[in-house]
């Protein structure tokens, strides 16, 4: 494997702690058009961006019918929920490793709305760390379709690169893209379903994954 020159982090669920607050959005925003979707079935669906989650939950019909009204009734729901929103432990810390202490040009890469995004990255200084952050503005399709990593790549002009996410989703979208996927169970998933979504190692928190930076750019 070529040694990686590019760190591609997911954003919502693994430097922020936000799934539940997604999960409990979508459940409000939902309701509105009179379809309840249990909770967890609305975490196991969060990673993925709006375009995706609104038919993979609800179904085909219901997104023709009502898609982009439910996923502006989520952004409603949500809004009043940023404010909660924390960093999760250890993320500057990791940003600054890969990108100072390792060398790596760090590429933030999210399916989340782009005013949330940068609300995110002023809680851990995120502007400073990363190289470019792309939002789900930047791509036609948002994971788990690999275009969001292979933008994100291209961003950049990197060579070979490895994803960090919390999600399925992420996992997929990286293993899709051709890059190696590492998962953190900072997002609320299982380390099986992690690794049989395609990741190499699922660590428990930020902190376990700044100690596993050496080993995985040996890959």
């Amino acid at each position: 494997m070529t040694t990686p020159d590019t760190a591609v982090i997911d954003v919502d669920g693994t430097l922020v702690d936000t799934n539940y607050h997604h999960a409990l959005a979508w459940s409000r925003a939902l309701r509105r058009f009179d379809r309840t979707v249990p909770l967890w079935t609305l975490h196991r669906a969060v990673g993925m961006g709006g375009d995706q989650l609104v038919p993979a939950v609800a179904g085909d019909r219901f997104e023709a019918e009502h898609g982009d009204d439910a996923r502006a009734a989520w952004k409603e729901e949500f809004e009043p929920l940023l404010p909660e929103v924390r960093a999760l432990p250890g993320a500057r810390e990791l940003l600054a490793d890969l990108a100072e202490g390792f060398g790596l040009t760090v590429v933030l890469a999210s399916s989340g709305a782009p005013e949330h995004v940068q609300a995110y990255l002023e809680l851990f200084d995120g502007r400073s760390l990363a190289r470019e952050c792309l939002t789900r503005e930047d791509v036609t399709r948002t994971k788990p379709d690999p275009e969001l990593v292979r933008v994100a790549l291209r961003r950049v002009a990197g060579s070979a690169g490895f994803v960090v996410g919390d999600s399925v989703w992420d996992v997929r979208a990286a293993v899709a893209a051709g890059c190696p996927a590492y998962a953190v169970r900072t997002g609320g998933f299982g380390a099986d379903e992690l690794r049989e979504a395609g990741a190499r190692d699922v660590f428990s928190s930020l902190e376990e994954v700044r100690g596993a930076i050496p080993r995985v750019l040996r890959g």
